[in-house]
This record gives structure tokens, sequence and C-alpha cells, in this order.
């Protein structure tokens, strides 16, 4: 997994011409930023955050997504046990 990590790295910065740090730089940044937005949807669906928090944090447009999400779930599971 290593390997194919510092592969992947040392193609991205190639391909883009940037060094390897800035690389992983920017793969922290975006995972971070991946997790944080996941952080804040699971605790407005959850109802630990109100819905003007989050699209504060996150943008309406995710939070609308994670709504239609947990609709499309919820349907499902209700259509599975009336069956």
């Amino acid at each position: 997994m290593a390997a194919e990590i510092s592969d992947r790295v040392r193609e991205i910065a190639e391909a883009r011409d940037l060094p390897e740090s800035e690389v992983f730089e920017r793969a922290l940044e975006r995972g971070l930023e991946d997790l944080w937005e996941d952080l804040v949807l699971a605790r407005y669906l959850d109802g630990e955050l109100e819905r003007q928090e989050a699209i504060e944090r996150v943008g309406r447009s995710k939070v609308e997504r994670a709504e239609q999400e947990r609709a499309v779930v919820e349907e499902d599971a209700n259509w599975g046990l009336n069956a």
C-alpha cells in the first residue's frame, strides 16, 4: 500500500510539475475537508446541529444532498419492512 501511494504521489507530482511535498499537502487538505464535511453532515442528520449552522459550515447544496440521500434510504428501508 505504501509503495502504491508513493507511486501515485510521484506520478501526480510529475504530471503537475509540483514537488511531492505539495502533492501530499494538497491531499491532506482535501482529505481533511471531506472528513470535516462528513462530520458536520452526520451531526446535522443526527439532530446535534441545526440546519442553518450546517449550511453555514458546508454549504446549502451539500446539506440538501444529504437530506435527499437520507430520504431515499428511509424510503428503501420502509419499503423493505413492508414487503
